[in-house]
């Protein structure tokens, strides 16, 4: 098939990649031209696992192109992909300028009968908006379908390629045969695509984030319970993982979510429920939850060395999760900012997210070369992220190189018996 899809971002660029990486012919249209160069040499803006392999050799195989051209790319394509961004406006809700705007250019570049997919996350009823400003632009025919996406950073090529199922909202037969068509491929191991009127469609990308979000802040309640009453919530998390109607995904306590999706999707439902007078109270439980989970270790810190003041943090991790760059809304902020905010000092790892972190720090903190040297004179280590290489690192090496023998280990990367044998104060979550 001959897909555009308009939006060269995360989701945009691993769907095009992808798409092309099983035959189709892919024009992927973005509005910079900075990025359209940069794509075009066979480089990405953004860190995600096999992503730049993917676009390079789809690239010089010629299924997949990179263009400024929006009318090239409707035309060009049967089905037109919509990826652009929904920011969280001031009052919380998705900003759709992007997404009506890119809906217009699309009615007006239209030659003929087009499928306009919204890939964008996006609130319910925003496809029958876009229906709406199509149709003032255009007299060609059109349908218009919502195919939200579930991808995970750090693993968005095995996601798209192997999804669990995939969703198409559409109310035109003969759109939705095209986007079966398209996906048949994707689907061969027996994963389901859902077909479902638009509405319901838009409603599951945030329903199933604000799932997600509510079980990752449960959990960190239940650890700062643990905390409280003296019980070790690894005990607890093994013993309500291993209830078939529960399960373990996303049960591992920690410093709270952050990332391009949760945060905003979250706050998103919020207010389109707020809009229809409804209140959704867990979800406003869980944004609560979360934006104090984000300071649990400053607060630990600062309840063991009275004040922090002068004193030089070692800190691992400032992505939001691991295998991506990505600093929005990163516990690793707050906690930063917290820490500079009471005199402290910071030095900072992060396998991927430095460059991104010099953006949002400039020289108020030092940027390490690699784990170590973030240690050196430190009177603590605090663990934000859990990269790989931070789980067995050489704590003999850790000890003499820090100043002061302490751990705030945010994701509970260690065992307390073990890493307390090497001389170290530990301090976790949910873990006396």
């Amino acid at each position: 098939m001959r897909i555009a899809i308009v939006g060269s971002g995360y989701v945009g660029l691993v769907a095009g990649a992808c798409l092309a990486e099983n035959g189709n012919i892919v024009i992927c249209v973005d509005k910079d031209p900075a990025k359209v160069r940069l794509l075009q040499r066979g480089k990405i803006p953004i860190y995600e696992p096999g992503l730049e392999e993917l676009v390079r050799r789809n690239h010089t195989e010629k299924r997949l192109t990179f263009t400024t051209a929006l009318p090239r790319g409707v035309r060009n394509s049967q089905i037109i992909f919509i990826a652009v961004a929904t920011p969280t406006g001031e009052d919380g809700s998705a900003d759709l300028q992007q997404v009506m705007g890119v809906a217009r250019d699309i009615a007006r570049a239209m030659d003929g009968y087009k499928v306009i997919v919204n890939k964008s996350t996006v609130p319910v009823g925003t496809a029958a908006q876009v229906r709406e400003v199509v149709r003032r632009e255009t007299t060609h025919p059109f349908s218009v379908v919502s195919n939200p996406e579930f991808l995970k950073q750090g693993a968005a090529i095995e996601d798209f390629m192997k999804p669990d199922r995939v969703v198409i909202g559409a109310e035109d037969p003969r759109a939705a045969e095209l986007m079966k068509e398209l996906y048949a491929p994707f689907t061969r191991t027996g994963a389901p695509i859902m077909l479902m009127d638009c509405a319901s469609a838009e409603l599951c990308k945030y329903a199933a984030n604000a799932m997600l979000a509510t079980r990752i802040s449960f959990m960190n309640e239940v650890a700062n319970v643990c905390e409280a009453v003296g019980a070790d919530v690894d005990q607890v998390r093994r013993a309500v993982a291993s209830d078939r109607r529960i399960g373990p995904s996303f049960l591992f306590p920690g410093v709270g979510y952050g990332g391009s999706c949760f945060p905003k999707d979250v706050k998103a439902m919020l207010r389109f429920a707020a809009g229809k007078d409804y209140e959704f109270q867990i979800l406003r439980a869980v944004e609560g939850v979360n934006d104090r989970q984000k300071l649990r270790l400053l607060v630990k810190l600062e309840n063991h060395f009275g004040s922090l003041k002068n004193k030089r943090i070692a800190v691992w991790g400032l992505a939001f999760k691991p295998r991506t760059d990505d600093m929005r809304e990163a516990p690793s902020i707050p906690l930063i900012n917290g820490l500079l905010g009471a005199g402290a000092t910071v030095q900072a790892y992060d396998p991927e997210a430095m460059k991104v972190a010099r953006g949002i720090f400039g020289s108020r903190i030092t940027y390490a070369d690699n784990a170590y040297a973030a240690l050196t004179g430190a009177d603590a280590l605090a663990i934000v992220t859990e990269w790989n290489e931070f789980r067995e690192p050489d704590f003999t090496r850790m000890r003499k190189l820090m100043r002061a023998a302490v751990i705030f280990d945010g994701r509970n990367l260690y065992n307390p018996e073990q890493i307390r044998g090497y001389g170290f104060s530990y301090f976790s979550m949910g873990r006396s």
